[in-house]
């Protein structure tokens, strides 16, 4: 009998997107912008405001109507500072203004302090060519009333609470949190703290996985560790269906006596994907128990790390609204030659130097140090070959948090 050919990542990127968009929620809440960092816009912020809200001062300097300067040396009739209603513009004289201070209503420029010259009796006299409108902030300049500031699905950093603070709102509507059961599967795991049996190791999945679905504006359920028993995996996945928007988990996927999971999900859930044509995270899964959807992610920590920053990231962006889920990437010099032409796409940890991407020496899948070490992923593209200096895809591991 012949194997099944693996899914491109393309492909399975397309239908995990595709379960997005059918899982998209549509839930809301109002969060004060200093808990509103990482969250999803779930509504068009439209301006309420001009900003500026009036003309004002880009200098500090003095305002004058162009029409009086023929009169020079102009009287100071009045100072302006940021936070005070000016007076209008008397007739043949200037105004001493500061920066972000309203425009006198009569002034139609503004010249910087260090062109003018201060005369003993108080007067100035303006030494440069002025023109209309100089060094004047126009009201409106940045955003008129009605002006869409921000799309929905807009992840909202510093910038985007920022400009909403600026409209002074202190509150957003944004898209409630997916909940994400997180549960780890092996026999040989066990948790931080305590003592390890023979032939167990630590469970680093759950603290890498939850921190970053954190980041990513989820709510994480912790489900634990299970045992590899295809009895508990089932009554384990039922249990967890009722209370979550996506069950994710790591280990149990492959092919083997005691990969549960994937085994349960193929014999009792709907499959969508399973074996990817990537390198490392090959035995990724991807289905629903019920109606919830499950992402299996390999059980090494490299191998998760990757289908999650590629594939889960993604989806679970896209759940929250985002359209742009596609991580920033840019093109570098391989600093190393790669004459192993694979039949899988492959992601390598590295470090850039000196405009050269530098691999950690163990690329092992079960290896998360290199992940500490580099500064993101190159690709290699299956069947191909590379020699010091070609041009790579490169992820920085920022961009994926």
């Amino acid at each position: 009998m012949s194997r099944a050919p693996l899914m491109p990542v393309e492909d399975a990127l397309d239908q995990l997107l595709g379960m997005a968009n059918e899982q998209r929620l549509a839930d809301s809440e109002l969060l004060a912008l200093d808990d509103a960092r990482g969250r999803v816009l779930a509504s068009d912020l439209v301006a309420t405001l001009d900003l500026p809200p009036w003309p004002n001062s880009a200098m500090d300097g003095y305002a004058l109507n162009l029409a009086d300067l023929h009169r020079q040396p102009l009287q100071v009739s009045q100072k302006v500072y940021a936070g005070l209603a000016p007076d209008t513009l008397l007739p043949g004289t200037c105004a001493r203004i500061f920066t972000g201070a309203p425009l006198p209503p009569g002034a139609t420029c503004v010249e910087m302090q260090e062109n003018v010259e201060v005369l003993e009796d108080g007067r100035v006299r303006f030494l440069q060519p002025l023109k209309a409108g100089q060094n004047i902030r126009a009201q409106g300049q940045e955003n008129r009333v009605g002006d869409i500031l921000l799309r929905a699905g807009k992840r909202l950093g510093p910038f985007e609470l920022a400009v909403a603070a600026g409209q002074g709102l202190a509150q957003l509507h944004v898209v409630r949190r997916p909940r994400v059961a997180l549960l780890s599967t092996g026999d040989e795991l066990v948790e931080p703290g305590q003592p390890l049996r023979p032939g167990s190791i630590y469970n680093s999945n759950r603290v890498l996985l939850g921190h970053w679905l954190r980041e990513l504006g989820c709510e994480v359920i912790d489900a634990g560790i299970l045992p590899d028993r295809p009895a508990q995996t089932r009554l384990k996945l039922e249990q967890l269906q009722v209370r979550a928007d996506l069950i994710l988990t790591t280990g149990g996927v492959s092919a083997g006596d005691a990969d549960c999971l994937g085994q349960v999900l193929r014999d009792n859930g709907k499959p969508l994907l399973w074996k990817l044509a990537i390198k490392p995270g090959k035995p990724l899964t991807v289905g629903h128990f019920g109606t919830v959807p499950v992402i299996g992610l390999p059980g090494n920590p490299t191998s998760a790390l990757v289908t999650f920053g590629l594939l889960a990231r993604p989806y679970l962006l896209r759940v929250q609204g985002v359209e742009d889920v596609t991580p920033l990437s840019f093109t570098v010099n391989a600093g190393f030659d790669w004459h192993k032409a694979g039949s899988r796409r492959e992601y390598l940890r590295v470090k850039l130097e000196a405009g050269h991407a530098v691999l950690y020496p163990n690329q092992s899948s079960g290896v998360l140090l290199g992940a500490t070490w580099a500064d993101g992923l190159v690709e290699i593209p299956e069947h191909s070959t590379h020699n010091l200096g070609d041009p790579l895809r490169f992820i920085p591991f920022n961009e994926l948090f």
